[in-house]
C-alpha cells in the first residue's frame, strides 16, 4: 500500500517541502530508513540522520533549522512526534484485521450476563454471571471477566487477562496480555503466635476511561472501597499497583515499578522504571521521579523532580554526584593537608623549645 506525501501531509496538517508526489509504503527509524520508507526526526539527538537518510519522506518540526541539502521530502508539523504517532495508529488500523465481532463457539458466557453490540468475545473467554461487556468492546481468547465485572465501550482486553469480580473498566481502555486486575491486597494481620491471618479484602479496582495497561501488571482490589486508576493514565509492562492505591489522571509510569498500599498519585506525574513507593504517602502533582529511585515519604510540592534511594532533590543529588565522585581526589587532598599540618605542628613545637631556651 502505497501514500504520498501530499496525502500524509493532508491527514496530519502539515506543510510538504519537496516533491508531494513522493511515495512510501512502509515506515522505518529514521537511522535505517532507506528509499520508500516514512520516517520522522523530533529528538535533536537524530538531527543528523535528517542529511544522510535514504527516507522518501520524512516527518519534522517546522520549527527545525534545516543546515544543508536533504535528499528527502520534508513534511513540516507543528509536533513531529504526535503526527508520527498518529500515522502509526492509522497504519495500524489497515494492516491489522481491524475491528472484530460475534462470540466464539468456544466462548462461556453467562446467561446473566449483558454483552453489547458489536461485541468481540474470543475463544475459550470466560464471561461471569451479570457481567457487562459495553457496545464494540474486544474480549480476546482466553480473557476471564469475573461476575458482575464491567468493561467499558470499545476497551480492549488482549490475551489472558484476568479481570476478578465487580472490577469496572472504563471506556477506550487497553489492557494487553497476562494482566490480573483486582486480584486480593496483600492484607495480613500478625498474630500472637507469629502466624499471619488474612484480611478479607472486598473492595475492587476501577479503571477510568482511556488508560492503557501492558502486559503481566497486577494491579490489587481494595480492602474496602476502590482502586482506582484514572483517566488518561499509562502504564508499562510488570507493574505492581497495591490495594487502595489511587493514581492521577494522564500519570505515566515506567517497568518493574511497585507502589505498596493506600499511597496516592497527582496527576501528570512521570514515574521511571524500577521505583519503589512505600504505602500510605501522598505524591503532588506534575511529579517526576527517576529510574530506581525509592521514594519513602510524601511529596507536598507540585513539579518537584527526585531521584535516589532514598529519593531527594534531582538538583541536589546530582551535587551529591559530582562529590562522591570526586572523593578519591578529596582523600588525597586532606591526607596531604594533615601530612602538612603535622610538619607545621612539629616546627612551632622545636621553635616554642628553642624560646623557652
Amino acid at each position: 500500500m502505497h501514500f504520498t506525501a501530499e496525502q500524509i501531509a493532508s491527514l496530519i496538517q502539515g506543510k510538504v517541502e519537496g516533491d508531494p508526489q513522493a511515495s512510501v509504503s512502509k515506515v522505518a527509524k529514521i537511522e535505517d530508513a532507506s528509499t520508500g520508507d516514512l520516517s520522522f526526526v523530533a529528538n535533536p539527538k537524530y538531527e543528523e540522520y535528517l542529511y544522510k537518510s535514504n527516507a522518501s519522506i520524512i516527518i519534522v518540526n517546522d520549527s527545525l533549522n534545516i543546515e544543508s541539502s536533504v535528499k528527502a521530502t520534508l513534511i513540516k508539523v507543528k509536533d513531529a512526534y504526535s503526527s508520527f504517532a498518529l500515522l502509526l495508529e492509522r497504519y495500524n488500523d489497515l494492516i491489522s484485521n481491524g475491528h472484530r465481532s460475534g462470540i466464539d463457539s468456544t466462548a462461556s458466557v453467562s446467561e446473566s450476563a449483558k454483552i453489547g453490540a458489536d461485541v468481540y468475545v474470543g475463544a475459550f473467554a470466560y464471561i461471569g454471571d451479570n457481567a457487562h461487556i459495553a457496545e464494540g468492546a474486544q474480549i480476546y481468547p482466553g480473557c476471564v471477566i469475573g461476575d458482575n465485572a464491567q468493561v467499558g465501550t470499545k476497551s480492549k482486553v488482549y490475551s489472558g487477562v484476568r479481570i476478578y469480580n465487580d472490577c469496572i473498566i472504563g471506556d477506550n481502555v487497553i489492557i494487553h496480555s497476562g494482566t490480573v486486575i483486582g486480584s486480593d491486597g496483600f492484607g495480613f494481620a500478625p498474630q500472637k503466635d507469629g502466624s499471619y491471618k488474612k484480611i478479607p479484602q472486598i473492595g475492587n479496582v476501577i479503571v477510568e476511561d482511556n488508560v492503557e495497561i501492558g502486559a503481566n501488571c497486577t494491579i490489587d482490589r481494595a480492602t474496602m472501597g476502590s482502586t482506582r486508576i484514572k483517566k488518561g493514565v499509562k502504564l508499562d509492562n510488570l507493574i505492581q499497583i497495591a490495594h487502595n492505591v489511587e493514581i492521577g489522571e494522564n500519570t505515566v509510569i515506567a517497568a518493574q515499578t511497585g507502589i505498596s498500599g493506600s499511597t496516592k498519585i497527582g496527576r501528570n506525574c512521570v514515574i521511571g522504571g524500577q521505583v519503589g513507593i512505600v504505602g500510605h504517602i501522598t505524591i503532588a502533582d506534575y511529579t517526576s521521579i527517576n529510574a530506581q529511585s525509592g521514594l519513602a515519604k510524601s511529596v507536598n510540592t507540585p513539579k518537584t523532580a527526585l531521584t535516589g534511594s532514598p529519593a531527594y532533590d534531582y538538583k541536589s543529588s546530582l551535587k551529591s554526584q559530582a562529590i562522591f565522585r570526586n572523593l578519591p581526589e578529596i582523600q588525597q587532598r586532606l591526607i596531604s593537608l594533615e601530612k602538612t599540618v603535622e610538619e607545621l605542628s612539629a616546627l612551632l613545637s622545636e621553635k616554642n623549645i628553642s624560646d623557652k631556651k
